[in-house]
């Protein structure tokens, strides 16, 4: 089982403790550092992670250099399904932000856990809903939004998915950077970094090292669902 509570809406998530069990038994059981590169893009492996514990970066560099930040994944999460299931190459890298437990299967030890256990085929096929979701929900606030109103939307999304309570709002225990929510949003750091100053100076929002916690989630809220800004 997990050292860490399970992410909201991950792979785990939807298993019960036996079919938990079942599969991690039959994987092979890794720790990594932070800083390390778990997988490749354009790599043509085809193993599988589901994340124990630790907080990893799915990224891709585009043909201009920009870095696009697709998901922060962690405990619970599978990473490399779509590449395994398919055979495509990595879609995108993957590193860890800190020190990084997991399970690691083959293509055809994945392959088999899911046809041994229909629970297993159907906790995967939630999480890939879940992710869709989100990237819907990303591609309109891009679309639709300016920065400070993607950045208010890219925290009420970690509050509602990764969240805890805390006697001041909502805590997050993730280890972003400023540039993180930029390559997430599609924004410079310098606009991120001036709207997460203003959230900081309205009392919507406390940040520190590996966390932040919104103080005022409804407020966020608002904001985000208000009209686009033009920023």
């Amino acid at each position: 089982m997990t050292r860490e509570p399970l992410v909201g809406g991950s792979f785990l998530h939807y298993l019960a403790p036996p079919d938990r069990d079942f599969l991690l038994g039959r994987g092979m059981i890794h720790v990594r550092s932070a800083g390390r590169t778990l997988m490749h893009e354009g790599d043509p492996t085809d193993h599988v992670l589901v994340l124990l514990s630790g907080w990893v970066r799915v990224y891709t560099t585009a043909r201009n250099g920009q870095v696009v930040l697709y998901a922060l994944c962690g405990p619970g999460e599978v990473i490399g399904d779509l590449a395994a299931l398919h055979g495509w190459p990595r879609t995108a890298t993957v590193d860890t932000l800190q020190e990084t437990e997991f399970a690691q299967f083959t293509h055809d030890g994945f392959l088999a856990c899911l046809e041994d256990r229909a629970a297993l085929g159907v906790a995967l096929l939630r999480q890939m809903a879940v992710r869709l979701r989100k990237a819907e929900g990303a591609r309109v606030d891009f679309a639709t939004m300016g920065v400070a109103q993607r950045v208010a939307a890219f925290l009420v999304r970690m509050a509602d998915l990764h969240g805890r309570p805390s006697p001041n709002g909502v805590l997050v225990g993730m280890p972003l950077t400023q540039q993180d929510i930029a390559n997430s949003i599609g924004g410079s750091r310098r606009a991120v970094a001036r709207a997460l100053q203003t959230f900081r100076e309205r009392g919507m929002l406390v940040t520190g090292r590996r966390m932040f916690v919104v103080s005022a989630l409804d407020v966020l809220r608002g904001l985000a669902g208000s009209a686009p800004d033009g920023t």
